[in-house]
């Protein structure tokens, strides 16, 4: 099916073209608003064929409801993952590098990688100097590798803002798509895509750390095995509760075989052999979740996760109240457990900004090591360096900074196995 001739914004057809930057950023910017008027981040984005052909348009879905939904629903990572949906489907779509993800605000580390990875146009609005990737306004994007940063500075761009007031600015980085007959944003226009968002900000941060603090949460351990909570999370993982560490925060090498199950199915699903363990506060398995981006390269083990965890909370909470959030603790006081570690590339970018999305503040003081790896990709005093470089948000604020797991034992366990697992998904793929 071709949807040049029907494409969607929630189901709404949004037949036209634009042909200017500033008709885009418009659009992006009516996103933006709808986000606000729904209590999420205001961040809007719309994606461009290669003629200025609206495919589609969709805003920040992080809170629905007034709770995390989805804490990896950006504008552009639902975009990135509608794109791919949408060629499951057998839609006919030009190749990510003759499309354009026009966005209100510039994209943060998650939905930059995932641009990088899948090889997208981007053209931002507004600067965020917190979260945004280019958050020196320079375009030297010092969080990426020489290669990434290369790739970045011929693919994203930041267009000139007219006019005489603080939010003027030259065009920097990349020039805009061709088929943009006017390459221009209007001063107003930039100043509503950056003063929408920090105009929630603060709030919708509060909304998603809105839950309650560690002494009041319950072991779900001690539910019946019919509870509605137990029921629904091993409908989703029916291992869940099948393991517990020694201590929270501590993952012994009783974790191993199910890291490795889970990376064996990691290669079946296009990925490398990887896989993210999610124990809560009291060290309890939750979920032990594979990839898949054979369908998305945003479909990371770890992007699946946390949003599986919080689809889990949010779906429970509605039909659970309050107390889904006492069995249930927000992840900061769990902990993430990847079979490898993250290395500097756009996968690894994705999935430590959507950690950081995930935590939204700083980590608690008595859990600040939230996220664990077990077999390293690059030495960890590169990978401290180069967390070291992320925007402020995530260097400084919330403290993304990945340890590797103590326990020997699962660190030889994971490391002897890993191989083998993936041989044998591999010759049973083939």
């Amino acid at each position: 099916m071709d949807i040049r001739h029907g494409s969607f914004q929630g189901g709404t057809p949004l037949s036209q073209n634009y042909e200017t930057v500033e008709d885009a950023v418009n659009e992006a910017a009516n996103q933006a608003v709808h986000a606000c008027c729904q209590g999420t981040f205001s961040v809007g984005g719309v994606m461009l064929d290669n003629t200025g052909y609206v495919l589609n348009a969709l805003h920040n879905n992080v809170v629905e409801a007034g709770m995390t939904f989805d804490p990896t629903a950006h504008g552009e990572r639902q975009l990135i993952d509608w794109y791919y949906d949408q060629l499951s489907q057998g839609a006919l779509l030009p190749p990510p590098e003759a499309i354009t993800i026009v966005t209100s605000l510039d994209p943060c580390c998650m939905c930059s990688g995932a641009i990088l990875g899948s090889g997208f146009n981007v053209v931002s609005a507004a600067f965020d100097t917190f979260s945004g990737i280019n958050y020196t306004t320079q375009a030297d994007f010092p969080s990426l590798t020489p290669a990434l940063r290369a790739m970045a500075q011929t693919t994203f761009s930041y267009p000139e803002v007219n006019g005489d007031s603080c939010f003027a600015r030259p065009a920097t980085s990349a020039p805009v798509a061709d088929f943009f007959s006017q390459t221009v944003i209007d001063q107003n226009t930039q100043a509503l895509c950056l003063s929408v968002f920090e105009a929630t900000l603060g709030t919708v941060q509060d909304t998603v750390n809105h839950d309650l603090p560690l002494d009041e949460l319950l072991d779900p351990a001690t539910l019946a095995l019919d509870d509605p909570i137990v029921v629904a999370l091993k409908a989703v993982y029916p291992q869940a509760l099948s393991y517990k560490a020694p201590s929270p925060g501590t993952p012994d090498v009783g974790l191993a075989s199910l890291l490795l199950d889970a990376a064996a199915r990691d290669v079946e699903q296009g990925g490398k052999g990887s896989s993210v363990a999610f124990l809560d506060a009291f060290g309890n398995l939750m979920l032990c979740l594979p990839g898949n981006q054979a369908h998305s390269p945003a479909h990371t083990p770890f992007m699946l996760t946390t949003r599986t965890w919080a689809q889990l909370r949010h779906q429970l909470f509605q039909q659970e109240g309050e107390r889904t959030l006492q069995y249930l603790g927000h992840p900061k006081f769990g902990t993430f457990v990847l079979t490898l570690g993250h290395d500097t590339s756009a996968a690894s970018l994705m999935d430590l900004g959507a950690y950081g999305s995930t935590m939204e503040e700083a980590l608690p003081a008595d859990n600040p090591y939230s996220l664990q790896y077990v077999v390293p990709s690059i030495p960890q005093s590169e990978l401290t360096a180069w967390c070291q470089t992320l925007p402020p948000l995530y260097s400084q604020s919330i403290g993304v900074y990945p340890q590797q797991v103590t326990d020997q034992a699962l660190i030889d366990a994971v490391t002897e196995g890993l191989p083998q697992a993936i041989s044998r998904s591999e010759a049973s793929y083939a």
